[in-house]
């Protein structure tokens, strides 16, 4: 397993600050701030602090789960789980508390933990980026850094008003939290607009390198691309040509499809999950978060979706028999997809069984093997039954491409977007389309691609699927597209307005 070296490399500075023992060596904490964030070595550190919000983590005493991606109880859950992708009913065995399956029902509180945790992670990011953007500004920081600092607080306030709406809004730490103003979505996003087109220009057009797991010019143009894609649903005036442009823009910097050929060697059989594996490939990954099991980070998503048992025969450890993907979902794949090879389901070696049909989430639960699994993300070592070293694809080329045929379609041009969506289908090894996409077609392309990857609350809002009834719930009102604002931040601010519903 290659070393991954871009937040490794910034904590590992950061701790050295306090644990030299070398008196031959730099001691960095007794030079100026102005002359120390200015240099290379200070503002790699000043962006380490806020890089090292992203990938997600946990401590296990509590179970209380931060980042973006990869551990329990954090954004990837309540964006994950509130879809129709995935859930984790709770057992009637007794295991799981029912906190997924109200996010599933949409029946999540103000009060609920995972709603409270992901608002306080975003704060924190916030704070953070706010900091290192201070820090680099003061000490006249090369412009390429400053950049990349100011990129990701327009990523973590991106995610903010996706998922809660009018947010407290604040660039400034010297403000107390009870007196942060609340500001508009579309204030918010107007901001983050200028924040990306003045900035995406200055970060590095390198690829891999030391620019794995960082913004560089690509992610910054993925970031803008996915803020253009939403801005009807976050400002109500919709922007599909100036997505479509940054879309563009992505295309210019040299990424493909990753092969899908068979592959024996891989234990999905497709080289297609090397893209979900250990050092995502950067021919097509575009924003990765890198994960080494209890070094940095760790991906938790197989070893949590797997029967106890059947975990212990394949790995050596047991699972956590936690999430599983809806009948719904699953039965519109086509059987000769390779993407539905990430899927068990049916009987398993060894005599497990994981049924299609789901009787109940909560009350009296789910029976222990009822549920299909996924395995998309196979564990890479190192690993253990606390999760394994897979790294996360937050932005990859496959998602731009299924974005400009989106623009395309929504622009009246599904010709245009019919060579995009066939890309997609016969790298999976599907035929091509016989006729022009419809914007329904997009939708379950984007689904059938992107599934497990963060992507598809957004992508049900937008399309307005997301408030359609399932197998687990009647139709819900429409102010489930928004999260509440956690009751804990009404009470340390209370200048903060509820959204509507709650």
């Amino acid at each position: 397993m290659k070393i991954k070296n871009i937040i490794i490399a910034g904590s590992v500075c950061f701790l050295t600050l306090f644990s030299c023992t070398d008196i031959n060596e730099n001691v960095y904490d007794k030079y100026p701030a102005d002359e120390f964030y200015g240099s290379p070595e200070g503002a790699d550190i000043a962006l380490a602090n806020v890089y090292a919000q992203i990938p997600g983590d946990f401590v296990r005493e509590n179970a209380s789960g931060v980042g973006y991606a990869g551990a329990d109880n954090g954004w990837y859950d309540m964006n994950c789980m509130s879809s129709d992708e995935q859930v984790i009913p709770h057992r009637n065995t007794g295991d799981w508390q029912q906190d997924f399956a109200r996010l599933h029902k949409h029946e999540w509180l103000p009060t609920d933990f995972i709603i409270d945790n992901t608002w306080n992670w975003l704060y924190k990011a916030v704070y953070n980026a706010n900091l290192a953007v201070s820090l680099l500004e003061k000490a006249n920081a090369d412009a390429s850094k400053v950049a990349e600092a100011k990129t990701l607080r327009a990523f973590f306030y991106y995610l903010l008003i996706d998922d809660y709406g009018d947010v407290p809004f604040f660039t400034d730490n010297n403000t107390t939290v009870d007196k942060i103003p609340q500001s508009s979505r579309k204030e918010i996003f107007d901001f983050i607009v200028k924040e990306l087109n003045e900035n995406v220009e200055l970060l590095s057009g390198t690829k891999g390198g030391n620019y794995y797991g960082r913004f560089n010019k690509w992610a910054g143009y993925t970031l803008l691309a996915k803020v253009y894609l939403n801005a009807q649903v976050y400002t109500g005036t919709p922007k599909w040509n100036e997505a479509l442009a940054a879309c563009n823009k992505v295309a210019d910097g040299g990424f493909t499809l990753h092969s899908g050929a068979a592959d024996a060697s891989n234990p999905l059989g497709s080289k297609y999950y090397e893209l979900f594996g250990d050092v995502l490939p950067d021919d097509e990954t575009i924003l990765p978060i890198f994960a080494t099991l209890d070094i940095v980070s760790r991906n938790v998503y197989a070893v949590r979706s797997l029967y106890g048992p059947h975990a212990q025969a394949l790995f050596g450890y047991s699972g956590w028999n936690g999430t599983i993907v809806p009948k719904e979902f699953f039965l519109k794949y086509e059987e000769n997809d390779i993407r539905r090879n990430q899927f068990l389901f049916g009987e398993q070696p060894g005599g497990f069984n994981y049924t299609l049909d789901v009787a109940s989430l909560d009350n009296p639960g789910a029976d222990p093997q009822a549920g299909v699994r996924n395995v998309k993300f196979y564990p890479a070592t190192p690993r253990t039954g606390g999760g394994a070293s897979n790294d996360f694809p937050i932005f990859r080329y496959a998602d731009v491409i299924l974005m400009i045929a989106e623009c395309h379609a929504r622009l009246g041009n599904a010709a245009a977007a019919k060579p995009f969506v066939d890309q997609i289908r016969q790298r999976a090894g599907l035929n091509a389309l016989d006729h022009n996409p419809s914007l329904d077609e997009i939708y379950n392309e984007r689904g059938f691609e992107l599934n497990w990857e963060g992507h598809r609350r957004q992508d049900m809002i937008r399309f307005d699927k997301f408030l359609l009834a399932n197998e687990f719930r009647p139709a819900s009102p429409a102010f489930r597209k928004l999260f509440p604002i956690p009751t804990n931040a009404l009470n340390a601010n209370r200048g903060l307005k509820q959204n509507p519903g709650y």
